[in-house]
């Protein structure tokens, strides 16, 4: 948080005794600033100071606010600060804060701090659902604001989780779609990575070029009657009066331009919004609440005067701010080509050393590749010389064996010749023994014979035998004399038959089986239609709000923001 004391311009020490002084916390975007302010100090000295503190010079677009009687207010700067309907407390704490909106925020915002405080108000009426914003213009906010605060996006750097902590959806959003929180980073990331190269205050102004087009930018709205006692919607904005419904204050009934507006009058609580056509009706309406008439009325007032201004030719001021804005801009430009050109020459020399460091490194290993190299080679010189001694030895003994060789055949040519001799012995004695065997084979024929003539023989001697026996015992029983017996003989025949049997061979196949089992953005549009076709699939439709109703019907019928002011056309002044 930011104190600042003051000290001039009708402002004194904190120090001072506190019946001379009273305490003064002013609330910003983006830090809160505290004075100490005498008693009959004017809202213009405290509004003043708060700007010079910020470096503010487009003043016309703020305002100190406070709230009583849950109604809004803003301090006028005509009249102290303590004869003011303020609360009546100590430190007395104000808003600074947007009064009135820009019509175009890329041309009428000159100042990077009036673009910075504009950034973080829109931003925190978005996120609070102040504003309606449909998810994928909501994506792409929240990547922009992504942008502004981390600049280039790094994939080394900026790793899953690093949105844990940022608030950058409106809760509405979140809740309408079926995604974790991981899948809404990974969505705003892809967006992110997109803006590489804008700087803070590029991504902040892309963030407010977006965020203008939606219906409820930059609209006061105040709860009203008309003359027949129907509620109503009154919208004041940088363009003009809106009438709405009450549940819905995202399409107007009907609008009224500034430069179709002939006069404004406020009497007895009752206002009057007279068309610079003549023969239109005068639309006439009230509100319950007379601070409200009056906030209603500085805020027409206000508007159509900065209407107007757009309108001319740029105050001195102005030209010279925006003079001012262009050759900061080109210094700013010229500063950031030098630290991109320094960038891109430190890249270089990193990218050198990192080449040298490798050259360097590779070199090492070639080194000690060769140091090991030559190692082996030693190593193997060593041993080819062993292997050289050993094969010598070995010629050596090979040339003694090959003498044991040549003596051994010389043997062997002898043995051979003598081999020779006794083969043909072997041969010679092979012939004897055939003709030994045939004639064996034909002794054993005669034998044979021989024997088969002597069994018919034996057949005949025995049946002579026989005979004789019988004619002996023919003589013994007649002279009862015996004559020497005679010896006989018998022989034994044996056969034995063989029988061949056929061996049979069996045979069996194996079959095999085999089986083969066998591919980005053009315009602003294009970009959101395409965030919304891959989020469409998660939403919850059950979870849609009133106003996401009315977003997607007026979307089905292409009506926009601008194409609302169509309805009445009035051409004046007020």
């Amino acid at each position: 948080m930011a104190r600042v004391l003051a000290s001039k311009m009708g402002f004194t020490s904190l120090r001072r005794t506190q019946a001379r002084t009273f305490r003064v916390r002013i609330v910003t975007a983006d830090a809160d600033l505290e004075f100490g302010c005498e008693v009959k100090c004017k809202g213009r000295d405290l509004f003043d100071l708060v700007c010079r503190t910020l470096g503010l010079r487009e003043t016309w677009f703020f305002g100190l606010q406070y709230t009583i009687k849950d109604t809004m207010a803003w301090l006028k700067m005509d009249k102290r600060v303590l004869d003011q309907d303020v609360p009546k407390e100590e430190p007395l704490v104000l808003n600074f804060l947007a009064k009135f909106y820009p019509e175009n925020a890329e041309e009428e915002l000159v100042q990077d701090i009036t673009q910075h405080l504009f950034f973080l108000q829109v931003k925190k009426k978005i996120l609070e659902e102040e504003v309606y914003c449909p998810p994928e213009a909501s994506v792409l906010l929240a990547s922009y604001a992504v942008q502004a605060k981390y600049g280039d996006y790094h994939p080394n750097v900026h790793k899953p989780g690093f949105l844990a902590q940022e608030e950058l959806l409106p809760k509405r959003v979140i809740n309408l779609y079926q995604m974790t929180a991981e899948m809404w980073e990974e969505r705003i990331t892809v967006c992110y990575a997109e803006h590489r190269g804008r700087t803070r205050d590029e991504a902040e102004i892309e963030y407010l070029k977006i965020a203008q087009d939606l219906e409820m930018y930059g609209v006061n709205y105040f709860f009203i009657r008309n003359k027949k006692g129907t509620d109503l919607l009154l919208g004041v904005d940088a363009l003009g009066l809106h009438i709405y419904d009450p549940d819905n204050k995202l399409t107007p009934k009907i609008s009224f331009p500034w430069n179709e507006i002939r006069n404004i009058s406020y009497s007895d609580r009752e206002f009057a919004i007279k068309p610079l056509d003549k023969k239109a009706d005068v639309f006439k309406f009230n509100s319950s609440k007379l601070r409200v008439n009056k906030l209603i009325l500085q805020l027409c007032i206000g508007n159509h005067d900065l209407f107007m201004r757009r309108r001319k030719v740029d105050s001195l001021e102005v030209q010279q701010m925006k003079a001012q804005a262009r050759e900061e801009k080109a210094r700013k430009q010229m500063e950031r080509q030098r630290l991109d050109r320094e960038k891109r020459l430190r890249e270089e020399a990193e990218r050198a050393r990192d080449e040298l460091e490798r050259r360097l490194i590779q070199l090492q290993d070639e080194a000690l590749m060769a140091n090991e190299a030559l190692l082996r080679s030693e190593e193997t010189a060593d041993l080819l010389a062993e292997k050289a001694q050993i094969a010598e030895e070995e010629a050596k003994l090979l040339a003694q064996k090959a003498a044991e060789a040549e003596q051994e055949i010389q043997r062997i040519k002898v043995t051979a010749i003598r081999s020779e001799e006794e083969k043909r012995l072997i041969e010679q004695k092979k012939l004897e023994a055939e003709m030994l065997a045939l004639k064996m084979a034909e002794e054993s024929e005669r034998r044979a014979k021989e024997a088969e003539q002597l069994k018919q023989d034996l057949q005949e001697a025995r049946e002579s035998e026989r005979r004789a026996k019988h004619k002996l015992l023919e003589i013994t029983s007649k002279s009862h004399t015996l004559p020497p017996g005679a010896g006989g003989c018998h022989s034994e025949c044996l056969s034995f038959d063989f029988k061949d049997t056929d061996m049979k061979r069996l045979s069996m196949e194996i079959e095999k089986e085999k089986v083969e089992y066998m591919e980005k953005s053009k315009h602003l549009q294009e970009q959101l239609n395409e965030l919304k076709t891959e989020i469409e699939s998660l939403k919850l439709k059950e979870r849609e709000t009133h106003l996401d109703i009315l977003h997607n019907e007026n979307t089905e019928r292409g009506t926009s923001k601008q194409s609302n002011f169509k309805k009445v056309r009035y051409v004046c002044v007020l």
